[in-house]
């Protein structure tokens, strides 16, 4: 397995715990990206597999209708993508992405979990160098096809490791070829069942159990807050 699949897999449960925060995740970025290309899904590549996505985690069509709407309403002045970087106890390096209507708010609460739990933030752009930016494809798997054949394919657009999971491909790739990426496997008549972005560690760090939950508790407060939208860090994950 690659170093990816595995990541995903370790993350995979913890971060799709909470649905109700899953939802209000999913419901920003369909509202920004509704914002920036427009509410027609047929005509917007990046909100048209966010609708999948939202339809794999079973989130309501009326949350999706209304997250689209909101990017079309004239009071509605946008959500601001920031990310925040910085250390958390014992060296552990930890990324922030957020969407916020109020970055002087966010930034704030940021920073007073890193300080409270023991952490320090840093500026913009000091951790980035740490983690890889990356793309992933869910994609349903067609009857007789060859993985092997369709990578070889893939890596000419930017896809550096694809796995088979039971009835699914799971296809990776640098951030930056996202859009070939969704548009290759759209117009091969693939079908996407979802999509997302993350940031896999360059290196990981080992800490002992009471290290681990002494940095849970930072990474749990960072996720609880409604403006952040995604948390990663370089801990070595739990075996």
């Amino acid at each position: 397995m690659g170093r990816a699949f595995e990541y995903r897999k370790a993350r995979k449960m913890k971060r799709w715990g909470n649905m109700a925060r899953v939802f209000t995740k999913l419901g920003k970025e369909i509202t920004i990206a509704a914002k920036e290309g427009g509410p027609d899904p047929d005509t917007n590549p990046r909100l048209r597999v966010l609708i999948q996505t939202a339809k794999k985690e079973n989130m309501p069509k009326d949350n999706v209708e209304r997250a689209i709407k909101k990017a079309t309403d004239k009071d509605y002045s946008g959500y601001k993508e920031m990310n925040y970087e910085g250390y958390g106890p014992y060296g552990i390096a930890i990324f922030v992405e957020t969407a916020t209507d109020n970055t002087t708010r966010t930034v704030a609460n940021v920073r007073s979990y890193f300080n409270k739990h023991g952490g320090n933030l840093g500026t913009t752009g000091s951790l980035e160098f740490l983690f890889e930016h990356k793309c992933i494809f869910h994609i349903v798997r067609k009857e007789g096809m060859d993985p092997e054949e369709l990578e070889l394919e893939l890596i000419d657009y930017g896809v550096d490791e694809l796995e088979v999971d039971e009835d699914e491909i799971i296809v990776y790739g640098d951030f930056s070829a996202n859009a070939q990426i969704q548009k290759y496997l759209e117009d091969k008549g693939f079908e996407i069942s979802s999509a997302e972005f993350v940031r896999i560690p360059n290196d990981s760090k080992a800490v002992t159990p009471e290290q681990r939950e002494q940095l849970n508790k930072l990474i749990e407060k960072l996720e609880e807050d409604e403006d952040v939208q995604n948390v990663f860090t370089n801990m070595q994950e739990e075996e």
